[in-house]
């Protein structure tokens, strides 16, 4: 490459692991299905359990403890809250690739879902996008009807800015028709400015309320009429028709999940029709990625682009019926939710796909978003551009999120400093994919390299081919908890005979189970993770309060 690289950073919100085409589902999404044709599928890709977590580590390439997304802001415990790490949004030890590649002379611009902070001096402004249209919180109404009076009043609204001042989103608009055609104009409005660009495209599809343009929704018009366990099997068959599982492997079994035999006539009624808005959803998504891609083609910046597509996290398996900003019944009635069979799907509606539908998805894997299980951080990711050799190949080696900070910068000749304007920043810890996007010999680590996960106390830690996993009670209410069925210890698996997690190998391998559990430890000393205090001694006395 001659010149330096333009970039576009595309996430997807709570896409699950088989959603698209070209990692074996059946939606329509030619767009992104070509990218990884052209380019390479990052089939080991992995990123934290929920979304600002994840956003916090691929922008900064440090550990999301570090920057200030310990955890999500909105499920802060007691004993996290003012803490250095917790703040709920980017704090001052983080530096963003956005704001190293505009002082590199980059082009920096941004549409989408931000959730790293809501104040003026937390938004994309102030961390280096000179150009941005960014939906604050972690979702929205799909067609900004969460903009009115009823929404604001029951604390139910979504707060946007464009270039750093609170503005209003345009009612009746689809959001990823918004944020496509927001991006498509950007790259059009900076192909004669003489300098490459960095562009951050992150949808809100396919993230809950499940809300679509009726005309794709219609697509699918009983297209999962067979259910979830069908779907599933027929998505593993494909991800192993495409090398993407290995042919022997058996999928996790449903956690909480009726047998679809079981529901009623209509309950299967509704549970296909949620899969359809879903659907549609996803497909719109690659609908506004090929708007994207026409727009650098039409500008003659394709050629120099590097293209990285990604999910922030695993399939969403919450059952979601309602607004869950708001408790106070009047309100909620205010707000005059309308999730009657024929209104789903549009902006009055508000439902999610629910844990069967999000299984089948991160089949084979186990569980889905909120846990450190394959199926909340496995997600699939693709890279096309001027970097990628080879055409098609698919690069299993562990990946992470923070890795693509560290790729852009080197791909851009750009060195992350140790201090930003005066203060130090949190270590890169990110790998570069640069060798293994040019050679099919080349991996993104060793099988001594290690990576590490925590977030509402659920622990993961994974060295080669072998992962531990800790999952107790998380804070924050049912969204994220199923403890009737995890076992509050940890667990060791060797992935690369069982990718489902299903065989505990913890009592038959304890000195390997030892290593990866300590390699947690120093992970969780070096990046002040904070855990709840421990349970006293079963028959111990209770402490007493200090008093004077």
């Amino acid at each position: 490459m001659e010149k330096r690289p333009n970039f576009l950073i595309i996430v997807a919100d709570d896409l699950g692991y088989s959603d698209l085409g070209a990692f074996g589902g059946e939606i329509e999404t030619p767009n992104l299905d070509a990218l990884a044709k052209a380019g390479v599928r990052l089939s080991g890709f992995h990123t934290a359990a929920t979304c600002s977590p994840t956003r916090s580590m691929l922008l900064t390439g440090s550990d999301n403890h570090q920057v200030g997304l310990g955890s999500m802001a909105e499920i802060l415990t007691p004993g996290q809250q003012g803490k250095p790490g917790y703040e709920g949004y980017l704090n001052d030890r983080s530096v963003t690739v956005a704001e190293l590649l505009r002082d590199a002379g980059y082009r920096t611009v941004m549409a989408g879902k931000w959730h790293l902070g809501l104040t003026d001096d937390q938004s994309p402004a102030a961390r280096g996008f000179e150009r941005s249209y960014a939906l604050l919180q972690g979702l929205q109404n799909h067609y900004g009807e969460d903009q009115n009076e009823a929404y604001k009043a029951a604390g139910a609204s979504s707060t946007f800015r464009e270039d750093g001042k609170v503005v209003t989103y345009p009612k009746g608009v689809f959001s990823a028709d918004f944020y496509g055609d927001r991006m498509a104009q950007y790259v059009r409005d900076g192909a004669k400015d003489g300098r490459p660009f960095f562009g951050y495209l992150t949808f809100t599809e396919p993230h809950w309320p499940l809300q679509a343009p009726p005309e794709t929704i219609a697509k699918y018009k009983g297209r999962y009429d067979a259910g979830y366990e069908a779907l599933r099997e027929q998505r593993l068959a494909k991800l192993k028709a495409l090398g993407l599982v290995a042919k022997d492997v058996k999928p996790h079994p449903f956690v909480d999940v009726p047998a679809w035999s079981s529901l009623t006539p209509e309950q299967k009624k509704v549970e296909a029709r949620r899969m359809e808005i879903y659907a549609a959803m996803v497909d719109r998504l690659d609908q506004n990625v090929g708007k994207v891609v026409a727009a650098l083609k039409e500008t003659g910046q394709y050629d120099n682009t590097v293209i990285v597509f990604l999910s922030d996290n695993g399939a969403e398996g919450s059952r979601i019926d309602t607004v869950r900003a708001v408790f106070d019944p009047a309100k909620l009635a205010a707000l005059q939710i309308d999730n009657s069979f024929d209104n789903l799907g549009r902006a009055s509606s508000h439902v999610g796909y629910g844990p069967g539908w999000a299984q089948a998805a991160t089949s084979p894997t186990r569980l889905v978003k909120g846990y450190s299980t394959e199926g909340g951080i496995h997600t699939p990711a693709i890279v096309e551009g001027p970097a990628v050799k080879g055409a098609g190949r698919i690069v299993d080696s562990l990946a992470h999120v923070t890795d693509v900070e560290a790729t852009v910068l080197e791909l851009a000749g750009v060195k992350r400093p140790e201090t930003y304007r005066g203060r130090p920043v949190a270590p890169a810890i990110g790998h570069s994919w640069v060798q293994a996007l040019a050679s099919p010999d080349a991996s993104v680590r060793g099988p001594q390299d290690t990576v590490a996960w925590e977030l509402f106390f659920r622990r993961a830690v994974r060295r080669g081919d072998w992962k531990a996993v800790y999952l107790p009670t998380a804070p924050g209410g049912a969204a994220y908890s199923r403890e009737a069925v995890l076992p509050a210890n940890w667990q060791l698996f060797n992935l690369k005979s069982d990718p489902a997690e299903a065989v505990d190998l913890a009592s038959s391998q304890p000195d390997k189970l030892k290593e990866l559990v300590e390699a947690w430890n120093r992970y969780a000393a070096d990046n002040g993770v904070i855990l709840p205090p421990a349970a006293p001694p079963a028959g111990a006395a209770p402490a007493k309060p200090a008093g004077r």
